[in-house]
């Protein structure tokens, strides 16, 4: 048996003439780039090109050992460092360079393998080979390179640059989810949702409030600035008063909230923020408002979602002809355009079938971004939520609040509908309101616990 041995002398200085020598050092030499980018050159080329392969191979390792430690000790450390566009922004060129040095030492290990005193019959095998282990991690990391930018352009478009990280108040982080509803007969966006997500900072349990867009009466919080304005109740008798008008009513002063748009809100968001933070009685620390007309395209970037329907949906607009049914069933599965109308359907429906309906998908898109779903999907869901998201959460708070969504994901949501007829919407008692709400969130604290509740 031959033994294929290649010591160095024969990579740099081999038998030109020996078509066998020629051929086994020419395998050496790919294999040896392939596994230690840099070692080629370093032992039959360029040494000065060499070293610059290794030591990049060797920082790419060490980048590689310290992220997977940090990942499962420090996870949200890992994504405050670079879920950020500045870390981002790093990493995007970082494997750019990659690509391009591991594609040159690629074409120059394929340069000094010499492949025309190789055996005639194997330089076409060796080529092969060279170009393979060339092109591919050079196309996976200019791959990651593409995936980065999205992700890059995500966070700056949608994400709030400035703003140091927030805590959570009595151990929760609170968020406002507005769903938009902009139209010709409307002055300004009115929300056609609203939601109150508030989620346990240790555990990640999430409790998810729906508040009636025409709830009425709505107190606001002692101080704010709506207060003063409205000092007993968002209350005038008509839909000019409904909760969501709130947005109109802050998009029409905004000399009420003069530094909004500089902290990357607007003066119907804040004073949306006070009117749901009365209804409540939750601080809210963010908000996110959802554009309803794009969200069909992030549904579609996430391969669709699958829920149960329990009865039949038309697809029409109210009072209009039905061009089509969303029937019941069990485990079905909706598309984005069948999604958004299953939510937003008026047809043969009330507000709060509507919000059931509108939750309900909403726990859907939550329990589908799943790692598997990022990884296939991810250009396409930074494409889809550049378009469809506004937030004022800061930079700052991605890497925390990845970590906390993803415990969330693995969790039952507790959900509490503000409807009647326990919450009449016109004419709520609040202190009950308030009351319901922070039951609801005490309840979902313990979903992580398997011991039953102590009796009252």
């Amino acid at each position: 048996m031959t033994v294929l041995l290649a010591p160095r002398a024969s990579l740099r200085s081999p038998d030109a003439g020996s078509e066998q020598v020629m051929t086994r050092r020419a395998w050496w030499l790919v294999a040896l780039g392939f596994l230690l980018p840099g070692s080629a050159q370093l032992l039959a080329g360029n040494r000065r090109l060499g070293r610059i392969g290794i030591v990049a191979t060797a920082v790419l390792v060490a980048l590689v050992v310290v992220g997977a430690v940090l990942w499962l000790v420090a996870r949200a450390a890992l994504l405050t460092v670079v879920g950020n566009a500045i870390g981002l922004l790093v990493l995007e060129i970082l494997a750019i360079a990659y690509a391009v040095l591991w594609l040159v030492l690629g074409l120059d290990t394929l340069r000094i393998a010499r492949l025309g005193r190789a055996a005639p019959r194997l330089r076409a095998a060796i080529a092969a080979l060279a170009i393979v282990v060339t092109v591919v991690p050079a196309g996976a990391a200019a791959y990651g390179a593409t995936l980065i930018d999205a992700g890059r352009g995500l966070v700056s478009n949608v994400f709030a640059f400035g703003g140091p990280a927030v805590e959570p108040i009595d151990g929760q982080y609170t968020f406002m989810l507005l769903g938009g509803d902009a139209g010709a007969d409307r002055v300004g966006l009115r929300p056609d949702s609203i939601t109150v997500v508030s989620v346990n900072a240790d555990t990640g349990a999430a409790t998810m409030i729906g508040v009636p867009r025409n709830m009425q009466r709505v107190p606001f919080p002692e101080g704010s600035v709506m207060a003063s304005q409205w000092p007993n109740g968002f209350d005038c008798g008509t839909s000019d008063c409904y909760i969501n008008a709130a947005y109109t009513y802050g998009q029409g002063h905004p000399e009420l909230f003069p530094d909004a748009e500089a902290s990357g809100s607007s003066p119907g968001i804040e004073a949306t923020r006070e009117a749901v933070e009365g209804a409540t009685g939750l601080p809210i620390q963010f908000f996110v408002i959802v554009d309803m007309q794009g969200f069909d395209d992030l549904i579609d970037a996430l391969g669709g979602i699958t829920i149960d329907i329990p009865y039949d949906v038309p697809i029409a607009i109210e009072g209009g002809p039905v061009e089509e049914w969303i029937r019941a069933g069990e485990d079905v599965t909706l598309d984005g355009y069948h999604a958004l109308w299953y939510a937003r359907s008026r047809a043969g429906a009330n507000d709060y079938q509507r919000m059931e309906r509108q939750r309900v998908v909403q726990q859907a898109v939550i329990a589908q971004f799943t790692p598997q779903t990022l990884l296939t999907q991810y250009a396409a869901l930074s494409a889809a939520g550049q378009d469809l998201v506004q937030t004022d959460i800061p930079q700052s708070m991605i890497g925390t609040l990845t970590d906390l969504a993803e415990r969330t994901r693995q969790l039952p949501i507790t959900n509490l509908e503000l409807v009647p007829p326990a919450v009449p919407w016109e004419d709520p008692d609040y202190d009950v309101v308030h009351a319901m709400v922070a039951e609801s969130i005490a309840t979902a604290a313990t979903v992580d616990d398997p011991s039953p509740s102590p009796s009252p």
